[in-house]
């Protein structure tokens, strides 16, 4: 499948994106371009307070999401994150993320889903806030990335409704929340 084009579309903060990691890797490592568009599932006004009964429905998710795809989900996750009460389920900060990460190369943006990700479900660690998400972007080599993030330029601005835009109309086009 060399030179095949895959477009991704993605929230950081949906666990079954998150289980799909390992089969986005295949599939990089086979040669697949990946064209990923984030669909802001979770940002904007698909935010939303994670409440006790939220957190118990992606719990649900996402031990069935670790059984099928071998994706950990971890203890640290639980305590830091699904039981913390008065926080947003938000990805505006990661998905920003990402974006300017992959903003002068898109193919950063797969390396910067997957650290944020990994902090999120293995780490327990905050990807829902600006300063969160630039700490995760720094410690995965992305300084430049965590910068751009804390500054955001018209560029960046520009780059993040582009894909974010482009995402959802294929996703409501597709159907893909039917």
């Amino acid at each position: 499948m060399s030179n095949a084009t895959l477009t991704y579309l993605f929230d950081p903060l949906c666990g079954w994106c998150y289980g799909a990691t390992p089969m986005l890797d295949r599939l990089e490592k086979s040669g697949v371009v990946l064209e990923l568009l984030p669909t802001g599932l979770f940002s904007g006004a698909g935010a939303r307070p994670l409440d006790a009964g939220f957190a118990a429905h992606a719990w649900a998710n996402d031990q069935r999401i670790e059984r099928l795809s071998g994706q950990v989900f971890s203890q640290a996750y639980v305590d830091n994150v699904l039981n913390v009460r008065g926080t947003l389920l938000d990805s505006g900060a990661a998905t920003l993320g990402i974006v300017a990460a992959g903003l002068d190369d898109p193919r950063l943006r797969l390396a910067a889903l997957k650290a944020i990700q990994h902090a999120r479900y293995v780490g327990g660690r905050d990807i829902v806030t600006v300063d969160g998400v630039a700490v995760v972007l720094t410690d995965a080599g992305m300084a430049d990335a965590a910068g751009m993030l804390k500054a955001p330029t018209p560029k960046l601005l520009a780059a993040h409704h582009d894909l974010v835009s482009r995402g959802r109309a294929l996703f409501q086009r597709l159907r893909a929340g039917a």
